[in-house]
């Protein structure tokens, strides 16, 4: 059973893991180079638990040790209950959902690890916006993907952002970072993937005369929320794909785009 611990000091050291949240580029840093990530909310707490990711303390408002009871009652670590005035102190914004934990990382499987099961996978390339990356994994999980890779420069899906946004979604689909850009392309399709290249370009196929669904490996390509694909990328796919659009709109935010992609390369296949 963990130690409920009331801690009143917002420069207590046992609080460290949670200093400055709102800093991002200082924690884009420090929780890689330290092994640790920020789970937010009961939901989201409960998920990362479930996915096998150790704990290394909670952070709590006082009304939301009741709610927490069962999970604290199965923890080594401490737990420390701080009032929402100190929470906000400590970590730089009003912590509305009253409950934080701090979770140790697992080591990343490699892409060669990933591909060699894997038949429906997503490749990111440089999308660094939190949200975005948040509700792409959300999407991946429910629309049926079974593997995300990471160009090297695309940002944490374990960042605080975006855990919640993607409701703990990034902890169901197993991800892996390539190790080189756009090199890394030709060790997917190596693996038997077809690559396809997501992209507004009149030259590209509608995804449904492409009918991915239908092909037997598929690596679905996405990039950056305005700037898209780099040149590099769409030179390196075997074929550019687009969704048709009406009423002179040209394109979907990354997010949206990759809800309806998944949809046209999953459909008639079964879901886990």
């Amino acid at each position: 059973m963990a130690d409920l611990i009331t801690v009143e000091d917002p420069d207590d050291p046992r609080l460290t893991d949670y200093t400055g949240l709102t800093d991002v580029e200082l924690r884009r840093k420090r929780e890689p180079a330290e092994g640790l990530f920020i789970a937010e909310g009961e939901k989201v707490i409960r998920r990362a638990k479930e996915a096998g990711y150790e704990m290394r303390s909670m952070l709590l408002s006082a009304k939301w040790v009741d709610v927490m009871r069962d999970v604290i009652d199965e923890l080594p670590a401490p737990v420390y209950a701080v009032s929402p005035e100190l929470a906000e102190q400590v970590t730089g914004y009003h912590v509305h959902r009253g409950a934080l934990a701090s979770m140790q990382r697992k080591p990343l499987p490699t892409a060669a690890d990933l591909l060699r099961t894997a038949r429906r996978v997503v490749i990111m390339e440089s999308v660094n916006d939190h949200t975005n990356i948040g509700a792409i994994f959300r999407s991946a999980a429910a629309l049926g993907m079974d593997a995300v890779l990471l160009s090297p420069d695309c940002a944490d899906p374990l960042y605080r952002r975006s855990v919640k946004v993607s409701m703990g979604a990034v902890f169901s689909v197993p991800y892996a970072r390539l190790d080189t850009w756009p090199k890394g392309l030709e060790s997917v399709r190596e693996a038997g993937f077809t690559l396809l290249a997501l992209t507004p370009d009149e030259k590209a196929r509608p995804l449904d005369e492409a009918a991915p669904h239908t092909m037997d490996r598929v690596a679905l390509m996405l990039g950056a929320e305005g700037d898209g694909l780099s040149t590099q990328a769409l030179v390196a796919a075997d074929e550019w794909v687009r969704i048709p659009m009406s009423h002179g709109v040209d394109s979907l935010n990354v997010g949206a785009a990759a809800a309806v992609a998944f949809y046209a390369v999953a459909t008639g296949r079964p879901h886990a």
